[in-house]
């Protein structure tokens, strides 16, 4: 029977969250991995069964404890009709921040859409569904918003705003100013 672990599971795994989110998974070295976390190679693969395990729970934690919280006003019941508003506002100031993570590193998980890790598919069916999680919320925002509009009129309107807010957690890293250019488009559409 093998021991219980002796360390913090979800510690680790928000470490590890960080060394990803700042490097990529390519480019997250197990030497990284274990200063980060504290663990050993052979415990983190223990544990983890693979720096991809480590990987897929560092996403895990990516989407609880980043990604659902900001997207929650727009997930409410009901969404008031300014949670559109609010959510691109709270995002344009995360991503404007000086020195916060989501300023610094954009999206973990539209980061690796681009990275070799992405020829996965668990991983590309990860990002997809995420993707998918990010337009329904954004979809209430709009229908809370603009309830008079015509369906097909929101539903543009819902894609329209969705693609600038993957442009700007995309184009974060290399240019804060276009991230929040595309913030702003995206909060004139939504008025």
């Amino acid at each position: 029977m093998g021991r219980a672990p002796t360390f913090d599971a979800d510690a680790v795994v928000r470490a590890a969250r960080d060394v990803f989110w700042a490097h990529g998974y390519e480019d997250a070295s197990l030497p990284a991995l274990e200063a980060a976390t504290g663990l050993s190679r052979s415990s983190i693969y223990h544990a983890f069964g693979s720096k991809r395990g480590l990987f897929d729970a560092a996403v895990a934690s990516y989407l609880a404890d980043v990604v659902r919280p900001r997207l929650r006003v727009l997930t409410a019941d009901p969404v008031a009709p300014d949670a559109l508003a609010r959510y691109l506002r709270g995002l344009r100031d995360a991503l404007t921040a000086t020195g916060s993570a989501a300023a610094a590193h954009g999206c973990l998980l539209l980061n690796a859409s681009g990275a070799p890790v992405a020829h996965d598919a668990d991983v590309r069916a990860t990002i997809a569904a995420y993707r998918d999680e990010l337009r329904a919320g954004i979809g209430r925002g709009v229908d809370a918003a603009h309830p008079a509009l015509p369906d097909d009129e929101r539903a543009r309107l819902a894609e329209a705003c969705t693609a600038l807010v993957v442009a700007a957690l995309l184009v974060v890293r290399v240019d804060p100013d276009a991230a929040a250019r595309s913030l702003d488009a995206a909060l004139g559409l939504a008025a």
